[in-house]
């Protein structure tokens, strides 16, 4: 499953992270967004913009494009 397949409020856990951009891969790793992270769906903003999402307690925005490339798994 990928990150675009979540609704609002929907929880996950990081599975993989090595398809997205090289720059992308290491602002997620700065912030501490790794493999096996829980993270929640806070908001999804219209007309194909980001998504919100909360890691480790920190908001983050993610483009679309990018979030279809990370994969996770629902729990």
């Amino acid at each position: 499953m990928v990150l675009t397949e979540l609704q609002p409020g929907g929880r996950a856990k990081i599975l993989d992270i090595e398809k997205v951009n090289v720059l992308v891969k290491r602002r997620l790793l700065d912030l501490g967004v790794i493999e096996g992270t829980e993270i929640s769906i806070k908001r999804i903003l219209p007309f194909g913009g980001p998504f919100a999402l909360e890691a480790g307690g920190q908001s983050i925005g993610i483009r679309r494009k990018e979030a279809k490339l990370i994969q996770v798994e629902v729990s």
